[in-house]
């Protein structure tokens, strides 16, 4: 969630990996399924695959598992079916909400996002509400690389920016150029965390502490629920 730099907020969620390890898994499974669907089951051949098919990588799910779920989005296995949903909205403090979800029932997601919101202060905003104030972006997470090997290696390929600090970098770039720059920061023998496409705030807002803690515990039980892959704001 943006409102936290980028290499603290990715170590916040290795650490929920263990802790919530199952529903992890679940999430990634639907999102296997669903770049399998759309582009096949090789992820040599299928870049939004391979993408998931890491993150479940990192989630240390079993091969098996990840193999099951591939044949699910190809229609080997039993077949499951998710849609990909965008909701909008707003938290405590008017800061903007970008809600990512793979569903199977519109109707009980909506619902269910919509409740959500409104015990905790927020409220569902309409289609195009929000949105216009976040930029799609490819981004790579790096691990023990310094910002010189990190320049030298993928600004060419389309790096736009290198943020972090203790090892930790998040380089963003557009999204269309993602699979050449993580390509290049593994040509140069660099270690990639994560790569995935993402929703950067064109502006942020400030928030004061009470506000601040009003925002997490949303975020919080919003990322909690089965349907939603990831929430992002435009906290500073």
């Amino acid at each position: 969630m943006a409102g936290h730099s980028a290499w603290k907020n990715i170590k916040h969620r290795k650490a929920a990996v263990d802790k919530k390890r199952g529903k992890i898994w679940s999430k990634v499974s639907r999102q296997i399924i669903v770049a399998a669907q759309k582009g096949g089951g090789d992820p040599a051949f299928n870049p939004s695959l391979r993408f998931a098919v890491d993150a479940a990588r990192a989630a240390n799910m079993p091969r098996d598992t990840i193999e099951k779920a591939i044949k699910k989005g190809t229609g080997e296995g039993t077949e499951e079916r998710y849609e990909a949903v965008r909701y909008e909205g707003y938290a405590p403090g008017g800061v903007a909400l970008l809600i990512e979800c793979l569903i199977s029932n519109a109707n009980k997601t909506a619902a269910d996002i919509r409740v959500i919101l409104d015990k905790n202060g927020g409220k569902i905003g309409v289609p195009g509400s929000v949105a216009f104030g976040f930029a799609q972006k490819g981004q790579v997470i790096v691990e023990g690389a310094t910002e010189e090997q990190l320049m030298n290696c993928c600004l060419d390929a389309g790096a736009e920016d290198i943020q972090g600090e203790e090892g930790v970098f998040r380089v963003l770039c557009a999204s269309s150029d993602l699979m050449a720059v993580r390509n290049a920061i593994e040509g140069a023998k660099l270690a990639v965390d994560s790569s995935e496409i993402v929703w950067i705030p064109v502006q942020t807002v400030e928030a004061d502490a009470s506000t601040l803690a009003q925002v997490e515990k949303l975020v919080d039980l919003l990322e909690d629920h089965d349907d939603v892959q990831r929430v992002y704001t435009n906290l500073a």
